[in-house]
């Protein structure tokens, strides 16, 4: 009877959590990880999920999370800031420069048109100047949501795409100094001396961050050479000093953060630091900022309050014309054609990053109510599916009309022979995958008259006399010595190397630049796991160091039995041919045949099928192979079910390893590559090019009536 009383006294749950920080955290940690799979599985965007469960947990639902409590105050915050660094991260500043002309122009007219509007329909609900310029503000930013749709369809380098993705920096600049200076003038002492000072403060801050920022972090980087963790502490050190210094002078911390990820973009680079800091904020962060904004909607008020529903339509309505507005009128002042223009309209719809974080700001300044953060909340719903879709529809065979940047790249580049001899290095460590790795290097070299470099890692101890070093030593010899004895078997030229190093990624990449390897041949690797996302594994960070191509294979069987090679390419912007060639010497040592794909729209018509395979024939042919291969094409709506229908009759698939832009947050992207190398029940070879070769471009003058330009679209 005693155990009944007490468990009948005990409290309410609702109560007992909120008196738990970790319980909350908890409930945080499961909604982040199983919610965004299954909205994903419902063909629904994972953040749409993020955003119900904090409806339903919310004071409005089931009241097991508060928006008032200390941990979510810190988190929501803290995913806040981060949201905004990663859309500065996320800027190509490169790519801005060339077309920053353009960019300035059409970002101009995407802001102030916008704005424009958007004042006005706060003006007509009765919000004074203040709180509708910044309703304004949230209407002239944008997020270039479809950027995986228009590398897909191949169309990255056309002007109008590349003018609208530079005039992101303009928009959302403007829309954060608008914020910064609608907050600062709330509570209705507007003196233009007050603006002044103001304007002036923000000035000399965004001197200081931007040359200060990208200064130190350019000689922290080039001092700390590899040490990635002090690299990735600098960089969280950087977007959080700003953010105070953006509130020491009186404006909001997200304009510091924005500054910051534009000051260190350039010296984080596309690199595994950059890699690991979006990790970081997406996996966490950013999921609980969005948490933390459903925790705001009440629904029920929402639905039965005929002034929101109002507003909310007026938001929706002035936001699309307008951006369609400003489009139009670039259109007359560049003379883009009618499919470029609406291309422009369609990727500058999608609000989410900027416009969701000046809402949440202004409604906790006070500056705007909750019915305009819950409209804001379902504008960014409907303009983040609207927007990609039209760009889907619009941005089919968009022509590459000038571009002054192309990747030039050789076809099967060998960075550097010794004596004159193709070297390929292929680090041994699993007894049960090396045969097959010794063979797939040994058909390659002896294509190629070249030898083969196998590599043992020994882990290095502080004592070189330490029992476990001479374990590993021991090891590491046997597998050399099986590795040359297959080597002789197949008749190919072995040279076994052991090197003691740290870590095996730097001791594969330093030995292949001391061997001057042509070629990098790996096994297949542990890629799941939290602490594999985190730091990267061993193929992540040889990829990311090699100065030479590394081919990282998953073999189903020998590779002497390989008479089928599959290699798909989603884009006809010129990609580095280096799969193709990579699979051509393969085929030739095994006397096999190789199908180039290419995948395109379904709603692509026959004559546009047929450019594309004669364009695609074209650049094959640039590489004077002996036996071309087979071009085929493909129409069909989802690029990888395409593949892996196709792949079924082929032995080998290559691809190419490319890493996808992400959206600030990184909710929104799926990596073709990776479905296909998840459901592929053949042989693989992803294909992973340096890092200077990636991004080395230089200045010519290219036309669509000439040929079609290349870039990394490949799958």
């Amino acid at each position: 009877m005693e155990l009944i009383s007490q468990v009948l006294a005990l409290e309410p749950t609702a109560q007992v959590l909120g008196k738990e920080p970790i319980v909350p955290f908890a409930i945080l940690l499961v909604v982040i990880l199983a919610v965004p799979i299954l909205f994903e599985r419902l063909q629904l965007p994972g953040l749409v999920g993020l955003l119900a469960s904090g409806v339903v947990l919310g004071p409005h639902g089931w009241n097991l999370l508060q928006t008032q409590s200390a941990m979510m105050t810190v988190l929501s915050d803290i995913g806040l800031v981060y949201l905004m660094f990663v859309a500065g991260l996320e800027i190509d500043i490169k790519q801005f420069r060339r077309t920053k002309n353009q960019s300035l122009g059409f970002g101009s007219l995407s802001f102030l048109v916008p704005l424009a509007v958007g004042t006005f329909v706060g003006r007509i609900f009765d919000f004074d100047w203040n709180a509708a310029v910044l309703i304004g503000s949230l209407f002239a930013s944008h997020t270039i949501l479809a950027y995986p749709i228009i590398t897909r369809l191949g169309v990255v380098n056309n002007e109008a795409v590349t003018v609208t993705m530079g005039s992101t920096i303009f928009t959302d600049i403007g829309a954060l100094i608008v914020l910064a200076v609608c907050v600062a003038m709330k509570d209705g002492h507007f003196t233009f001396g007050r603006l002044t000072i103001l304007l002036s403060l923000l000035t000399i801050y965004s001197i200081v961050v931007l040359v200060g920022f990208d200064w130190a972090g350019k000689e922290f980087f080039r001092r700390s050479g590899d040490d990635e963790g002090n690299q990735f502490l600098f960089v969280l050190l950087s977007v959080f000093l700003a953010a105070v210094g953006a509130q020491l002078i009186g404006i909001e911390k997200i304009v510091g953060a924005f500054l910051a990820g534009l000051a260190v973009n350039e010296a984080v680079g596309e690199g595994p630091v950059k890699e690991k800091v979006v990790f970081v904020g997406s996996v966490l962060f950013i999921p609980i900022f969005f948490v933390n904004l459903g925790l705001l909607i009440d629904v029920p008020a929402f639905v039965q309050s005929t002034g929101i529903i109002q507003l909310t339509l007026l938001f929706v309505i002035g936001l699309i014309a307008s951006k369609l507005l400003a489009a139009i009128l670039a259109k007359l002042v560049y003379r883009y054609n009618w499919q470029e223009t609406l291309t422009m309209w369609s990727l500058s719809v999608p609000q989410v990053g900027a416009t969701l974080a000046a809402a949440l700001v202004g409604y906790r300044d006070g500056l705007l109510d909750l019915k305009v953060l819950s409209s804001v909340i379902v504008l960014m719903l409907i303009t983040s599916t609207l927007g990609p879709l039209i760009t889907s529809r619009v941005a089919v065979g968009l022509t590459n009309s000038t571009v002054k940047e192309q990747r030039i790249t050789p076809p099967y580049h060998k960075p550097e022979e010794r004596d004159g001899t193709y070297s390929i290095v292929v680090p041994v460590y699993n007894p049960q995958t090396q045969q097959h790795l010794i063979e797939m290097a040994a058909l390659l070299a002896r294509q190629s008259n070249g030898r083969i470099v196998p590599l043992a890692i020994a882990t290095a101890f502080a004592h070189m006399d330490a029992p476990q070093l001479e374990a590993s030593v021991r090891r590491s010899q046997r597998l050399l010595a099986k590795a040359t004895a297959l080597s002789d078997v197949l008749g190919v030229e072995a040279q076994p190397l052991l090197r003691i190093d740290d870590a095996f990624a730097q001791g594969i990449s330093r030995a292949s630049r001391e061997q001057k390897a042509s070629l990098i041949v790996m096994g297949w690797g542990k890629r799941t796991g939290f602490k594999a996302r985190l730091f990267g594994n061993v193929i992540d960070n040889v990829l990311w160091a090699s100065h030479c191509p590394v081919a990282v294979t998953r073999l189903v069987e020998s590779p002497k039995k390989i008479q089928r090679i599959l290699v798909p390419l989603e884009n006809l912007m010129t990609p580095s041919l280096q799969p193709v060639k990579f699979a051509q010497i393969l085929a030739d040592a095994n006397q096999a045949q190789v199908t180039v794909l290419n995948v395109c729209e379904r709603r692509t018509s026959s004559s546009k099928i047929a450019w594309r395979r004669s364009q695609l024939s074209l650049l094959i042919s640039r590489l004077a192979l002996q036996n071309p291969p087979e071009v085929q094409i493909i129409a069909h709506e989802n690029t990888a079910q395409a593949i892996l229908q196709a792949a079924r009759l082929y032995d080998l698939v290559v691809l190419p390893f490319i890493r996808n832009r992400t959206v600030p947050g990184g909710l929104a992207i799926s990596d073709v590559t990776t479905e296909l190398a998840k459901q592929l029940t053949c042989s693989i070879v992803m294909l992973g090019e340096p890092q200077r070769t990636q991004t080395a471009v230089v200045s010519t003058e290219v036309t669509s009536s000439t040929t079609a330009t290349m870039s990394q679209g490949i799958v």
